[in-house]
């Protein structure tokens, strides 16, 4: 599957990109192309990985030519450019909107335009039942994939595109539990938004293989969840605190901006037509077209489904995430770095 092709990684110098790039190094893709507007990290990539495998692209998704220039003779695409911060999100919507949906579809043109074969984009949690700016963009992205899976083009060239749906990634840059770390290693309170909060617990190895899944068995329109187990974000500072054997005081400070109190990974909608895989749920596009009157008779989907949340979800006690947190490298980094 991966012998002589070529992978371009949108956003490829942040966390999952960079997951990606260990993943796959030593396969047998001939070039991986790491896209990204980021020049820095982009040098310390190349410092970090000398590989002549790597091609390391300067270039904005907001800019339709530099993200079609770039695309020419790639066969694979992981989309995971976008604007990610919750709070920055809602203080400046036209800047996500801009990236995350406009840049979305200058991705997705350029796939159709260069005949690209498959084609991830990665969403977020918050994309279900949005009351966010972030969550509001990434719905729409996932709208955007959807609609470009129709294209004529695509289906000529039989190409796949197809989302994924995660929540939180542990350890991801702007993450709590770096935060929490840094706060006990200079002495300061644990920040706590909302003690009862619970978030999916989900490494970027299991971003990385949901994406792998999703790349190896999507359909046109698929979007695909992985299942986690979940945690309170009181509960994980307790955990950090006890790995770290500190006594740092924790701080309730109240939910940011357009935070929630859970994370959704299938709405109820979703989760009435969705195929349990096991280890994934697989949310199938409604391929129909507009000429309603014709499928007037044909069987549907009752809507009787029932959201998965990190509300619902296996609960994980303080030992598990004690374990779970001690299996991070990350985390075992800070712990034999003082």
């Amino acid at each position: 599957m991966f012998k002589d092709k070529v992978l371009m990684i949108t956003g490829g110098t942040g966390s999952f990109g960079n997951a990606v790039l260990r993943h796959f190094i030593n396969s047998d893709l001939r070039e991986i192309r790491i896209f990204s507007r980021d020049e820095k990290k982009q040098e310390d990539m190349r410092i970090e990985y000398k590989n002549d495998k790597l091609n390391f692209i300067i270039g904005n998704v907001r800019d339709f030519d530099s993200i079609n220039n770039a695309m020419a003779g790639v066969d694979y695409v992981f989309h995971a450019a976008a604007l990610k911060q919750v709070p920055s999100c809602e203080f400046f919507p036209m800047q996500a909107i801009r990236t995350n949906l406009y840049g979305a579809e200058n991705v997705l043109e350029a796939a159709a335009r260069n005949r690209v074969k498959k084609v991830v984009v990665l969403s977020t949690d918050k994309a279900a039942y949005p009351i966010n700016a972030m969550g509001m963009t990434k719905a729409l992205m996932e709208k955007l994939a959807i609609a470009k899976a129709r294209d004529s083009r695509m289906k000529e060239n039989g190409g796949v595109i197809c989302a994924t749906r995660y929540g939180n990634v542990m350890c991801s840059r702007g993450s709590i539990i770096p935060l929490f770390i840094k706060q006990i290693k200079e002495g300061l309170p644990l920040t706590v938004t909302e003690p009862n909060m619970t978030r999916f617990m989900m490494s970027l190895d299991d971003a990385v293989n949901l994406v792998m899944y999703a790349f190896q068995h999507a359909e046109p329109g698929d979007l695909f969840v992985q299942k986690a187990p979940a945690a309170t974000i009181h509960d994980l500072a307790i955990a950090v605190k006890e790995i770290f054997h500190a006594d740092n005081e924790i701080k309730i400070i109240g939910p940011r901006h357009g935070e929630k109190m859970y994370e959704s990974l299938c709405t109820k909608e979703e989760m009435s037509k969705a195929t349990d895989l096991g280890d994934f749920y697989r949310v199938p596009a409604d391929f129909r077209d507009l000429n309603y009157t014709k499928y007037l008779n044909r069987d549907y989907p009752r809507l009787k489904g029932v959201e998965y949340n990190s509300d619902n979800t296996r609960r994980l006690n303080l030992d598990e995430l004690k374990q779970l947190l001690l299996s991070l490298d990350y985390v075992q980094h800070e712990l034999q770095n003082g």
